[in-house]
């Protein structure tokens, strides 16, 4: 089976190495940055394969979350994003990309890799189901 890589978004240290390691346990492959900055620099670098995004939403400079989730699903139309957020989740309903997930912070680790693990499930499904002609 082919690890998924999944890009990390967190400018809080600790936090960032605490939801890298949850990640790594779940089986995932792990590339995790600091900054909306590196993470739109990785999605833009064609050789780079994320299946996957996580990011915190305020960052101490821009861009923030909303406009790295925005500029993945550019890149991937379908892309899973999971927004982690201490205080903006009442803003994912107008800022937030459509079939995406947000998880206030605190949460249980377990809840980031179920919350992942789902949309990457759902996204395996759209594209395997055969539709109805």
């Amino acid at each position: 089976m082919e690890t998924v890589t999944i890009l990390l978004v967190e400018d809080e240290v600790l936090l960032l190495l605490a939801f890298e390691q949850a990640l790594v346990e779940a089986g995932f492959a792990v590339l995790a940055v600091a900054s909306g900055k590196k993470a739109l620099k990785i999605m833009s670098d064609a050789a780079t394969t994320i299946q996957g995004i996580i990011t915190d939403i305020r960052f101490h400079e821009t861009p923030d979350g909303w406009d790295v989730a925005r500029f993945s699903r550019e890149v991937d139309p379908e892309m899973p994003v999971v927004y982690v957020s201490g205080d903006s989740a009442p803003d994912w309903a107008s800022k937030g990309v459509p079939n995406s997930i947000i998880l206030g912070k605190p949460f249980a680790m377990a809840q980031l890799v179920t919350a992942i693990s789902k949309l990457l499930n759902d996204r395996r499904l759209r594209t395997t189901v055969p539709s109805a002609s």
